[in-house]
């Protein structure tokens, strides 16, 4: 297996890793060996994620580590990966999501909505700073990277009023305890993929592939396909905040997404049903019609030249 040294959750992708070993032999008895690797992002810690190509550093290189033989197969954090499989690899396996949501650990034991004005919150996640930043347009936003230990950390060296993070990452860490306030999606809407784990292994691998089939949840990989779905046809546009999100509700997947400016003061929200067999024309569909709504005035508006789909 492959895996980051040191990416921004990489102690709580660990921590997903070994639950992918522990699918992978109760099902079939398999011993797993960690390849541990330092990317392109890790070398880059101190500077924001969006000037430097977005969290695609932190999977590169170990796609590389893959298709070269170095690994058979990588763990991803899945809101990590871009919507692009590079050629040669497939995405195998997406295990059961853990929780999706984001959370605030307040550093005063205050919930977001209770910090005094002017107070400091931190992320390097444009998506959570536009949402943020919708609600509490007085709050200052510090840019945190590093590990979910390293952000609890500075937050606490910086004397911030607190961070968001992703729940999923403190759980898996046993930090749980930290958390002041589970933010619900209508607050915070998460990140394409967020909450699930991504395996990729080499495409002409048959008897992997079978044994990772085995650990394939279809739920998961019905919703997470109608989020890659809206990330993909907004691929290629500008660095903006994005999320989207599915559920599966009494038979119909149900997905909401958004499209935001950077200071949260143009957001485009809306949602899309469908069966799950249109899990992706239903991601695709959202994304057409967040467009039309405004979406791509806000794409345009920032001026870059890629989309960074979670930081």
């Amino acid at each position: 297996m492959g895996e980051p040294s040191d990416s921004g959750d990489r102690d709580a992708l660990l921590a997903g890793i070994e639950r992918v070993a522990g699918l992978l032999e109760r099902a079939h008895g398999l011993r797993t060996e960690l390849v541990e690797l330092t990317t392109e992002g890790d070398r880059f810690l101190s500077a924001p994620l969006a000037s430097i190509g977005g969290k695609g550093l932190f999977v590169k290189e170990i796609e590389a580590a893959v298709m070269d033989g170095r690994a058979d197969l990588a763990v991803h954090s899945l809101k990590d990966m871009t919507s692009v499989i590079p050629e040669g690899l497939v995405l195998a396996c997406i295990p059961e999501r853990e929780d999706p949501r984001d959370a605030f650990v307040g550093h005063t034991g205050k919930r977001l909505h209770e910090l005094p004005e002017g107070a400091q919150v931190g992320t390097s996640s444009l998506r959570r700073t536009c949402q943020i930043l919708e609600r509490r347009p007085d709050l200052r936003i510090v840019s945190l990277r590093g590990n979910v230990q390293t952000r609890l950390r500075r937050m606490e060296e910086q004397n911030l009023a607190g961070a968001v993070l992703a729940l999923a990452g403190l759980r898996r860490l046993g930090l749980e305890a930290r958390v002041t306030e589970i933010l619900e999606p209508e607050v915070s809407l998460p990140a394409v993929g967020q909450g699930a784990l991504g395996i990729e292994c080499r495409a002409g691998d048959a008897e992997l592939r079978g044994w990772l089939d085995a650990i394939d949840h279809a739920p998961t990989r019905i919703a997470t396909t109608a989020e890659r779905a809206f990330l993909s046809r907004l691929e290629g546009g500008c660095t903006v905040p994005l999320a989207a999100h599915a559920r599966l509700e009494e038979g119909t997947l149900v997905l909401h997404g958004l499209i935001g400016s950077p200071d949260g003061r143009r957001i485009v929200r809306d949602r899309r049903r469908g069966s799950f067999a249109e899990a992706e024309q239903v991601g695709v569909a959202l994304a057409e019609a967040l467009l039309s709504a405004g979406g791509r005035e806000i794409l345009d508006a920032q001026g870059r030249s890629s989309v960074v789909p979670e930081s």
